[in-house]
């Protein structure tokens, strides 16, 4: 009997032994993957530094005191300096870290206020445009200022047998000369007090619209000076 049990309990296995618990270690410099993170930290501070830094620092650059008209030589007069936050966009306009252009011409109309574009600028022999004097006897807007675009028309001279407010429709009707032109100066004739007296009108034409203007202005029949739709 007591051969029996002692068999019956040395066929019975021992219970298997628990595994050790893992045991979790701090991460020390010498972890590559705490190295990285801290690597990555610096980089974003840094970058978001930049940013900041960048996005509020400005640039002087030219502004118009006043309007610019082509063929206009550049006077020191003629800008002011102004603070600007374009970033890299800065790089088409006057900067005044560049120094002030020298006999520079203006090539293209400038408003008052714009930032001047490096491209607005050139020598006398990139000018495309002349300025003629156009007189006008009255019937003159208030939008024809300098720096306004207009349109110049040609009236012919009434018939003979015919008074000024009924001209014969077939010979009288206006006839387009120029459209799109730059005032570059309005003049009022010296010595005239009252409104609405006659002006000159300075107007910048092309090189080859110069024949059709000029025989107009110098002909019989009057030039009517038109504001495009929009002139400032």
């Amino acid at each position: 009997m007591t051969t029996t049990l002692d068999r019956s309990h040395r066929d019975v296995p021992a219970a298997a032994a628990p595994p050790a618990a893992a045991r979790l270690r701090r991460p020390t410099w010498r972890d590559p993957r705490l190295l990285v993170g801290v690597v990555v930290v610096a980089l974003s501070v840094a970058l978001g530094s930049w940013a900041v830094s960048a996005a509020g620092r400005t640039e002087a650059v030219y502004a118009a005191a006043g309007v610019l008209t082509p063929g206009d030589v550049l006077g020191e007069d003629d800008l002011r300096t102004v603070e600007v936050r374009l970033g890299g966009g800065t790089q088409g306009y006057l900067l005044v870290s560049d120094g002030f252009p020298q006999d520079a011409v203006v090539l293209r109309t400038v408003h008052p206020g714009e930032l001047v574009p490096a491209t607005a600028l050139g020598a006398g022999e990139d000018l495309a445009v002349r300025a003629v004097a156009v007189p006008v006897a009255s019937g003159l807007s208030d939008r024809i200022v300098a720096g306004a675009d207009v349109d110049l028309w040609h009236v012919p001279p009434a018939p003979a047998g015919t008074t000024g407010a009924q001209p014969d429709a077939a010979a009288g009707e206006p006839v387009p000369l120029v459209q799109g032109v730059t005032v570059a100066q309005v003049d009022e004739e010296a010595g005239t007090f009252v409104a609405g007296g006659p002006v000159t009108v300075h107007v910048l034409v092309a090189e080859e619209d110069l024949p059709a203007v000029l025989a107009a202005v110098a002909g019989e029949g009057s030039i009517a000076v038109v504001p495009v739709g929009g002139a400032r």
